[in-house]
């Protein structure tokens, strides 16, 4: 198992607002449509929050620029390079996805979802998908830093399983849903484990935790 560990930490309310303020200049001035604005539009802008809040979470933790645009304003297209890490291996070209989830406590057999389409695409500059989970306790909003996963092994079939748009997967309270797309699928066991930083170590509610 790769996922040695996992990282959690509570977000600032700061941090929260300046993702709404961001996607609030998305929906309003540049709406570049996806699949999730398609399928889900009265979802649409707290799907965007989400997303936009776990780069704004991975660039405060790692001490890179913040984003200055969200996803949806043309100016603010990536191609899948959210951020590019420096590590004593060389630079990682990072792509940060983001889910909202009942809690941190995670399985080895629960899953990252990374549509197809992101992985496939020509001009796509990804070389590294990092997974976030966000979940709310209360009044407070935590944030738990899974690690990253190498786009390539995806490719070369090392790690994640393919479903075609249509099938219909059970999650783990037994409730159903459909992808909208074709999606891989990775087991939170291969994804290897976080970048740890005393800068984390000493964020409020910091936690080191492990797959059950």
């Amino acid at each position: 198992m790769r996922n040695e560990f996992y990282i959690s930490f509570e977000v600032q309310q700061e941090q929260i607002d300046y993702a709404k303020k961001l996607v609030e200049y998305s929906l309003k001035h540049h709406p570049v449509s996806n699949i999730w604005d398609k399928k889900k539009k009265d979802k649409t802008e707290i799907l965007r929050i989400t997303g936009t809040l776990g780069e704004i979470v991975f660039a405060d933790a790692y001490s890179l620029p913040r984003p200055y645009r969200s996803f949806g304003a043309i100016d603010g297209q990536d191609f899948g390079q959210d951020f590019q890490l420096k590590t004593k291996s060389g630079t990682l070209n990072i792509d940060v996805k983001t889910m909202h989830r009942k809690g941190n406590i995670f399985y080895k057999n629960y899953v990252l979802n990374i549509p197809a389409r992101n992985i496939n695409r020509d001009d796509s500059k990804t070389d590294y998908y990092y997974c976030i989970s966000l979940h709310n306790i209360r009044t407070k909003t935590i944030a738990s830093i899974l690690g990253y996963v190498a786009k390539k092994e995806i490719i070369d079939g090392k790690i994640g399983i393919l479903y075609k748009e249509g099938t219909k997967r059970i999650r783990a309270d037994e409730s159903f849903f459909t992808f909208y797309e074709d999606t891989y699928e990775v087991f939170f066991e291969d994804i290897s484990r976080p970048f740890l930083t005393k800068k984390i170590q000493n964020y409020l509610g910091f936690k080191k935790m492990y797959l059950k």
